[in-house]
Order: structure tokens, then C-alpha cells, then sequence
């Protein structure tokens, strides 16, 4: 049998305490250790009381819950802490995160969410209520750095081809092998890259095309 999980309730409210006090009470894998109220007894009794798992409020007297997430996982990395709150913008989400949290769910959460969260949280899993996830799935797509604009638009895709094996400094009857084309063409784009580069020589040209990353 394996023992079960440690908890620590720390919000200061008496009445969501004692909702999630029976709650732990019908889960036969959860032990309630203790209760804080405030942020400095959450780091006080996370101390004493090493448990596996803290279900901590966002806004407590004192330090707050993201203030005493930052001290706990400190001092004890070991520890999971699941934010349990009723706050969901963005400032909330992200200073959890970064002070350690491991999930964050909000209090109008479902009994079968609340105790799939725990679960979760203590066997190692990120956990975000289904509106904090689509909130950072939001957050982070527009995160995502925009396409880099391609090297020298003014030239086609083939005629890119052959600078960026000019680049390589390819003479002009490898290029004619390499692209599998005859060395007339090859000429012919030569030229058109040089004129649209509006650059004297090969020489320039294969400068500018690695300046840019080809080749």
C-alpha cells in the first residue's frame, strides 16, 4: 500500500477550508496534515509538517499565496503546490507560475475537478483549471515568434537556389549539376540575381547571401 498523500490547506476562509477538510475526508489516498490561514503559517507549516502537497489561496492576510509559494519552493523544491482561487487574470496565473506553482485551479471548481487536480499535482503533472488553460494557450500563441521574412523577396525560388550555392561558391557548371539544368540557364539566372541584387560581381553576391544566412 503505497501511504498517502500529505496535505496542507492554507486559505483563510473558514468555510472553503472546511469544504475542502471533507472533501480529503472521503479520499481514501489523501491525509489532511494541517491548516494555515495566513502566507507566514504556510511557510511555517510546510516546514514542520513537510507535506507532499499545499493547496494554497492566491490572496491571504500577510504574505499572499504567491509570496508564500516563492518561499516555500525555496526551501523545499519538493514540495507541489496547487493554487486553489478564485482569480484568473492573467497577472494571477503567470506570478504563480513563475513563484513555483505546479497547477492552479479556480474555487468553483466541480468536487471531481478539485480531487482530479490534486491527483494530478501529486504525481508530478501540471494542472490548470479548463478556463486558466485556454487562457495560457492564448497567452502563449501569441508568444510565438512571427515567421522571419524570406531572404530577397525581389528574387524567384530558383533564382534563391542558385545564390545560395553561389554562397557556397559553386561555379557555374556545378551549379548547372546541382540543380540539374544546363549552364545557359545557369548564366541567365547568374545574371538576373546580380542585376536584382544590384551588386558588381559573384563575390558581392555570395557576401550578401551568407550576411542573410544562406549558403
Amino acid at each position: 500500500m503505497s501511504k498517502p498523500t500529505g496535505i496542507l490547506i492554507a486559505d483563510d476562509h473558514q468555510l472553503f477550508r472546511d469544504g475542502l477538510r471533507l472533501l480529503l475526508d472521503g479520499a481514501p489516498d489523501c491525509q489532511l496534515l494541517g491548516e494555515a490561514t495566513t502566507g507566514e503559517e504556510a511557510v511555517r507549516l510546510a516546514e514542520q509538517l513537510a507535506p507532499d502537497l499545499i493547496l494554497m489561496d492566491l490572496q491571504m492576510p500577510g504574505i499572499n499565496g504567491i509570496e508564500a509559494t516563492r518561499q516555500i519552493k525555496h526551501r523545499n523544491p519538493q514540495i507541489k503546490v496547487l493554487m486553489v482561487t478564485m482569480f484568473d487574470d492573467d497577472s494571477s496565473v503567470f506570478s504563480a507560475m513563475r513563484a513555483g506553482a505546479n497547477g492552479y485551479v479556480l474555487k468553483g471548481a466541480r468536487h471531481s475537478e478539485m480531487m482530479r487536480a490534486i491527483e494530478a499535482v501529486a504525481h508530478d503533472e501540471a494542472i490548470f483549471s479548463p478556463a486558466v488553460a485556454t487562457r495560457m494557450m492564448g497567452f502563449f500563441s501569441q508568444m510565438r515568434p512571427a515567421q522571419s521574412p524570406e531572404a530577397f523577396p525581389e528574387l524567384s525560388e530558383r533564382e534563391r537556389e542558385v545564390l545560395g550555392l553561389i554562397a557556397q561558391n559553386y561555379k557555374n557548371a556545378d551549379i548547372a549539376a546541382e540543380l540539374v539544368i544546363s549552364p545557359k540557364t545557369v548564366r541567365n539566372h547568374v545574371s538576373n540575381v546580380l542585376s536584382k541584387l544590384q551588386v558588381a560581381d559573384r563575390a558581392e553576391a555570395a557576401s550578401r547571401a551568407r550576411n542573410a544566412g544562406m549558403g
